[in-house]
């Protein structure tokens, strides 16, 4: 007798949603607060020598697109922080083209 094709249930996951809502969260400030180092030596220091402008409006893209990814699937966990990081990669690129040389 052949294998059963059919998918497992939605239902099997690994970890219960609530905790990975709140991994996910708390993941999502982690990442954002270990930016802002970034973007305090671009502004404080007026030094964004070495800063990829390329590569920070990539990630303002990504995070753009994502945004709009979450407000489609109207998920929290997507879209705030998307929030933050338009507002942190913007910064960093900003100060890349006011102070990149």
């Amino acid at each position: 007798m052949p294998p059963n094709p059919t998918p497992p249930s939605s239902g099997s996951t690994l970890y219960p949603k609530s905790v990975m809502h709140r991994v996910l969260g708390s993941l999502s400030i982690f990442t954002l607060l270990m930016t802002i180092p970034q973007v305090l030596a671009i502004w404080i220091s007026h030094q964004a020598a070495g800063v990829s402008a390329l590569s920070w409006s990539a990630y303002l893209i990504t995070a753009v697109v994502w945004l709009l990814y979450g407000l489609q699937k109207a998920d929290k966990n997507i879209y705030l922080p998307c929030v933050g990081w338009i507002l942190v990669d913007s910064a960093v690129l900003v100060g890349v083209i006011v102070y990149g040389k």
